[in-house]
């Protein structure tokens, strides 16, 4: 009997990284799930590996209609909707500000917060009705750089905090009905990519070199977690026996960084 059973959730970016360990534990624990994904491959490989417990629909999270057919498509076929996971992001590749060139810079901003910010308030938006009818759950990815600097650059690190006010807004918005909660984590080895604006939109995390020595480097507890250390939470925060007084929250889960703070990280030289 899993924490889960017999619920629906929808997980946005489900198709790599932490968003399909976040489908792959959700079903686990007896859940079905849609998925909003950009890329039609992946959407396509859910459907072979899960079979008729996830739902993908391909999309484009900065897009409200594309958000709103998720959900649509989802409650058609699994019948209600229990909790809505924003997790699609992009990301800045630690591009400091010295770094941007001044004519991509703008063009990056909305590249990046389109769908870090945007895509999960419209989202948010189009789960509302279903979510209503359920008194179900929003949960929003955030990251260790919505709390400390050098988890990205401006860019990023400014997208992350906007998301933490998010959660306590749309936690006080919707309450009593809607529970609205984030989880924090730390780096691990995924698909995220870059940013079209600065050249680096097919850059991956896991092509980084010496990523998991630097994160063992920066964590009290020395691990470089894999998206499947980070799921714990999620099923927490979407469990109702198990999370019901729960709103307005982020649970971090970085390896220990806010009892130790940042003192290096990737990025640029400095001034």
């Amino acid at each position: 009997m899993g924490w889960l059973d017999n619920t629906v959730s929808i997980v946005t970016g489900g198709g790599s990284g932490l968003g399909r360990a976040l489908v792959q534990r959700f079903i686990a624990e007896g859940a079905s799930v849609g998925v909003l994904e950009r890329d039609a491959a992946k959407a396509e490989q859910l459907g072979h590996d899960f079979g008729d417990r996830v739902h993908a629909v391909t999309g484009d999270v900065s897009s409200y209609a594309d958000n709103a057919r998720a959900v649509q498509e989802t409650v058609a076929r699994f019948g209600r909707l229990d909790t809505f996971v924003g997790n699609a992001g992009v990301f800045d590749y630690f591009r400091t500000l010295p770094e941007l060139d001044a004519e991509h810079l703008s063009a990056a901003f909305d590249e990046l917060f389109a769908v870090n910010v945007k895509g999960y308030l419209l989202g948010a938006k189009a789960a509302l009705p279903e979510l209503l009818k359920t008194r179900g759950s929003i949960i929003f990815t955030i990251s260790n750089a919505g709390f400390y600097p050098a988890g990205g650059g401006p860019l990023y690190t400014a997208s992350k905090h906007a998301v933490v006010g998010l959660v306590r807004e749309l936690g006080y918005e919707l309450a009593p009905k809607v529970r609205v909660n984030g989880v924090a984590p730390g780096g691990m080895k995924t698909e995220l990519g870059g940013l079209a604006a600065t050249g680096t939109e097919q850059v991956k995390l896991s092509q980084m070199e010496g990523l998991d020595d630097l994160m063992r480097s920066i964590s009290p507890l020395q691990i470089a977690a894999e998206p499947e250390d980070y799921c714990g939470p999620y099923v927490l925060l979407a469990s109702r026996a198990n999370s019901s007084p729960m709103t307005g929250v982020v649970i971090n889960t970085d390896g220990g960084l806010g009892v130790r703070g940042f003192t290096q990280m990737a990025g640029g030289e400095a001034l």
